[in-house]
């Protein structure tokens, strides 16, 4: 049987092969693309490797086949510190169809319409007044973006995010005093695990040491505590009444029963929803600062997408914005160049597979390079260039093009997510002119389990304009 190229499997070159893909992840993945191509293996030669593949073909195979063919949430089992046991991304077989089926309808159709006013109204408030949630962090903030100053731009996409989740997930108006506490305790907690250096937490199981409370992890315990804590309240105030009667994704969760006509018990529901949270914010917030970046990087991509805008007058609504080709080429080019996931998660075999002539065995594990597959330079000629227009000249599979993922696993929020870049971006260069304070190149950095932007990256306002009436 062909052997799969990879690195050799020696301790002290897998630690420092480990490091290398804490503090220079990209490099480490174009590095390996280089030496061992569009598929290859990590770990030892005696035991299931674990492959990695960003050949469309395989990819295509991969993602069409039978979902019982493969368990996948005892390969996303790292996630279980953050997310919990019972997390959507944790579950295989029945139990993660019928979480799916009933979480799917919340981004989509009338929901997904449901939450396109919000955005932008959300979007004015967090750029054009003081945010509560952001004061006492180390930032100073006034009441309005103002011009001739800078401002961090990731502490605002974030900012907007999650608000936006927050509403998604609770509703509007409910229990301010509590969903107030939510927003500066998860936007903490994710602090603490955001930069290259405390990622290392999630990497090294021996760094996990509670040291009490001024320990890295030992904070990172403490303030999931207290998150748990009021999601456990907001769970406990919704069972006391007599009937859940919102379209909020909690209501329709709580509401939900399975074959048996059991009910999802609290730990369940604490899960889903540390899930939502977590997942449905920040991948979004570090997307719409990429977004921005380019967009006033490149001045020939900023002047054609405010030129577009510009057609739609004064009183445009969210169905136009949304329909928009060259701000919706502008998102999906943001999505390729540096997908916040640079890979899926992975899919374990349950019995012997052949792909792309190799033959694997049972516990095999398979992980879509997101990232190597948006580099290839047969489907995006120059990938390292921020080019809109390949989307005009051709379209893309969804095994050459998965910013969200494929099969069966695809992320549910990726409606709602392209839709809030849409209008947040739209809401933003429709009010403000703005500007890089520092006109160079940004480089990624890690976040967590993400690639984004560093968190230091500022613009500078330059113009308020007056505002348009949006719909």
């Amino acid at each position: 049987m062909r052997q799969l190229p990879g690195p050799p499997a020696i301790k002290w070159l897998r630690t420092l092969r480990l490091f290398k893909l804490i503090f220079r992840p990209l490099d480490y993945f174009d590095d390996d693309r280089k030496r061992y191509g569009d598929i290859y293996q990590l770990g030892g030669l005696t035991s299931p490797p674990f492959v990695i593949v960003s050949n469309p073909q395989a990819i295509e195979e991969i993602f069409t086949a039978s979902p019982d063919s493969f368990e996948v949430g005892r390969g996303n089992a790292s996630l279980s510190f953050l997310l919990g046991d019972n997390s959507l991304l944790l579950l295989d077989g029945e139990p993660h169809r019928q979480k799916r089926r009933l979480l799917m309808p919340a981004f989509h159709g009338e929901c997904l319409q449901s939450y396109s006013q919000s955005i932008c109204e959300i979007t004015e408030q967090v750029t054009g007044r003081t945010s509560p949630a952001l004061e006492g962090r180390g930032q100073p903030l006034t009441n309005q973006w103002l011009v001739g100053k800078s401002f961090p731009v990731r502490l605002y996409m974030q900012e907007i995010t999650l608000r936006v989740i927050l509403q998604a997930v609770f509703g509007l108006n409910r229990r301010q005093e509590r969903y107030e506490q939510l927003r500066r305790l998860l936007s903490s907690l994710l602090d603490t695990i955001s930069s290259p250096l405390s990622s290392s937490l999630i990497f090294f199981e021996a760094l996990q040491q509670d040291w009490g409370s001024l320990s890295p992890w030992g904070r990172f315990l403490r303030l999931k505590q207290r998150v748990r804590q009021l999601l456990y309240e907001e769970i406990k105030e919704r069972r006391e009444q007599d009937k859940q009667t919102g379209n909020d994704i909690l209501s329709v969760l709580m509401s939900a029963k399975d074959a048996s006509g059991k009910p999802m018990s609290d730990e369940e529901l604490h899960d889903e929803l540390m899930t939502l949270l977590v997942a449905g914010h920040e991948t979004t917030a570090s997307a719409l600062v990429w977004a921005l970046y380019w967009i006033h990087y490149l001045p020939e991509v900023r002047d054609k997408l405010l030129g577009e805008l510009e057609t739609l007058g004064e009183e445009k609504n969210w169905h136009q914005i949304a329909r928009l080709p060259y701000l919706e080429a502008v998102v999906a080019e943001t999505l390729r160049i540096y997908p916040i996931v640079v890979g899926t998660f992975a899919r374990r075999l349950k019995s012997p597979m052949e792909l792309m002539g190799y033959k694997f065995e049972t516990g095999t594990a398979f992980a879509a390079s997101i990232y190597l597959t948006h580099q290839r330079e047969d489907l995006y000629p120059s990938p390292k260039q921020f080019r809109p227009e390949r989307f005009w000249e051709r379209q893309y599979s969804p095994y050459e093009y998965l910013p969200f993922g494929g099969g069966n696993r695809r992320c549910l929020g990726a409606a709602l997510a392209q839709m809030e870049m849409k209008l947040v971006l739209a809401t933003i260069l429709s009010r403000y002119e703005l500007a890089l304070k520092h006109n160079r190149p940004l480089k990624p950095v890690r976040r967590g389990l993400t690639i984004a932007p560093p968190s230091s990256f500022q613009m500078v306002v330059t113009k308020h304009k007056s505002p348009t009436k949006e719909v």
